[in-house]
């Protein structure tokens, strides 16, 4: 093959477009070695060879057709070297040289006869695949020369741009590091260009990882739901065969008397009956009772139930009729005397008019000497009365729990009564819970300011309708009625219902506030508007007035 210069190979270009011209050259060598010739520069010899054949015949063919008597042309001299064209190595000094890239000079060359066999040897053992991609297979390091060197050029200095390829390509070559001068060309493109490597295995692990903790999430919500949905059966399958420790097993053993009051919620429920012993811990009888569907609406009154019973056999308990004990009256906070002694003539059995007379005596139950009636000191609460009972024990019962309420509260001995009157009073007009103290320091600055404490809840009551609050013009201006805070100034002359532990401790520890009127404008609700002046007071009234016109069945 032939040898070119070990000179890094460039990407191919088009050298009539893009290609500089090369230095200027020297026809040939001190040695006389041929330099090998590029395939464009084989194709432009060979071109030129057969147009000075063409040009040879034109010229013999015109020497024939001139006339003997002419005399002959002087021999032309032969045209300079053009400057940066390679020349043939079978060039003579006198032939001219062709140029590569300047097609409009005429190129001109030796007559065919001057071409020796070394040019035509030249021609036929050229690698055309060679010259333009390099060497495929390196077997030693040649030595690198220059255009110049080869073309027998001494006093030009050699240069990696003299061969005709890196002309071709030197476009590109001034980018490239001069680090990689020494390169050789076939390892240069394979690391640039070709690349036979295997590509690098793709991480595989990493998808099949990927898809496994996508199905295992979508496996865990489809459980987790199912689990939500079917929660009551498993939980029901889980007790069954698993029963848990927090909870006791069977119905129990002995009599445990419970309560359940009004008001009470699932949670109080559950937390009293851990109290009483009857079942182990909370947790049981509420998470049991959290399952149950529809939810269970539990009635107040005491229950007969036992010792150590599991939650699902207390449950029971409570939900059957024949355990509820007959004996046993609720009474609510804020009911009067005559309907408390209702509730307990038919809790008892004992006849009304037994408890009627029982009541008559006031002072015999240990009430302020004020007190004409048992209004006010009979406490709300539930009470479960043994049988045989009598009138008389029953009614003391009720007293006694509300002198306990009030030593609780720690509402002495002597302030019993006035203490229970407005108690009474707080206990018709406060609507929610949070209402209690702001209404009980409203009464208590109108006392402090002589204003009358205008209730209706005390009107109402002096006219009979204990179930109402609300009155009319007419019964606002009864002076008779010895109830009606409108015309009587101070407190009303008794208790108007039964106060509970709440009204009695708001009028112990009021709010503080400069409030001096409420108006309850949301009866379905017990909202309360409270306000310090009489403006404020008049467009609260409107307010309730326009819901009572809004909701004309509270009429």
């Amino acid at each position: 093959m032939a040898q070119n210069p070990p000179e890094r190979p460039e990407p191919p270009a088009f050298p009539a477009v893009n290609r500089p011209p090369s230095p200027p050259q020297t026809p040939a060598t001190d040695s006389g070695e041929r330099p090998p010739m590029t395939r464009r520069e084989a194709r432009a010899a060979r071109e030129a060879q057969e147009r000075r054949a063409e040009e040879s015949q034109a010229q013999a063919e015109q020497v024939q057709q001139q006339p003997t008597s002419a005399q002959p042309e002087e021999p032309q001299e032969p045209s300079a070297p053009v400057a940066g064209a390679p020349v043939s190595a079978a060039q003579s000094p006198s032939a001219t040289p062709w140029s590569l890239f300047d097609d409009s000079t005429p190129i001109s060359s030796p007559i065919p006869s001057q071409e020796t066999p070394a040019d035509r040897a030249a021609l036929d053992g050229l690698d055309f695949d060679a010259v333009i991609t390099g060497p495929i297979a390196h077997v030693e390091e040649p030595e690198t020369v220059s255009v110049a060197a080869r073309h027998g050029s001494d006093d030009q200095t050699p240069s990696h741009h003299d061969h005709p390829a890196r002309t071709i390509f030197g476009v590109l070559e001034e980018t490239e590091d001069d680090s990689a001068q020494d390169e050789h060309p076939l390892v240069w493109r394979q690391q640039n260009y070709l690349s036979h490597d295997e590509p690098p295995k793709k991480r595989r692990w990493v998808k099949r990882l990927i898809v496994t903790i996508v199905v295992l999430g979508i496996l865990g919500g489809m459980a987790g739901a199912a689990y939500a949905i079917f929660q009551p059966q498993i939980a029901k399958v889980q007790n069954a065969l698993f029963p848990p420790e927090n909870d006791y097993k069977g119905t129990g053993t002995g009599e445990v008397m419970f309560t359940i009051k009004s008001g009470d919620d699932g949670s109080t429920i559950s937390e009293n009956l851990a109290k009483a012993g009857v079942v182990k811990t909370y947790d049981a009888f509420y998470s049991l009772l959290l399952r149950q569907k529809p939810d269970v609406e539990f009635q107040p009154g005491v229950f007969k139930l036992a010792k150590q019973m599991s939650a699902a056999a207390a449950l029971a308990a409570l939900k059957d009729p024949s355990s509820r004990v007959e004996n046993t009256a609720v009474i609510p906070e804020g009911t009067p005397e005559k309907d408390i002694l209702q509730t307990v003539s038919d809790a008892t059995k004992i006849p009304l008019a037994d408890l009627q007379t029982a009541a008559a005596n006031p002072a015999a139950y240990g009430l302020p000497a004020e007190a004409k009636s048992l209004e006010g000191f009979l406490f709300p609460a539930t009470y479960t009365f043994a049988p045989g009972t009598t009138a008389q024990q029953a009614i003391k019962t009720m007293v006694d729990r509300m002198f306990q309420a009030l030593d609780e509260a720690g509402v002495a001995p002597q302030n019993r009564w006035n203490t229970v009157v407005l108690a009474s009073v707080v206990q018709r007009e406060a609507g929610l819970k949070d209402d209690y103290p702001k209404v009980a320091r409203v009464f208590l600055n109108r006392l402090a300011q002589g204003w009358d404490l205008q209730s209706d809840a005390t009107v109402a009551y002096g006219t009979g309708h204990t179930d109402r609050v609300e009155t009319t013009d007419a019964e606002r201006e009864d002076a008779g009625n010895p109830y009606n805070t409108y015309v009587h100034p101070g407190l009303p002359v008794g208790p108007i219902s039964n106060p509970g532990d709440l009204a009695i401790n708001a009028v112990q520890h009021p709010a503080d506030g400069t409030w001096m009127y409420f108006v309850t404008w949301n009866l379905q609700t017990g909202e309360t508007i409270f306000s310090t002046t009489q403006a404020e007071h008049e467009a609260a009234v409107e307010k309730w007035q326009q819901w009572m016109r809004d909701n004309p069945g509270y009429e």
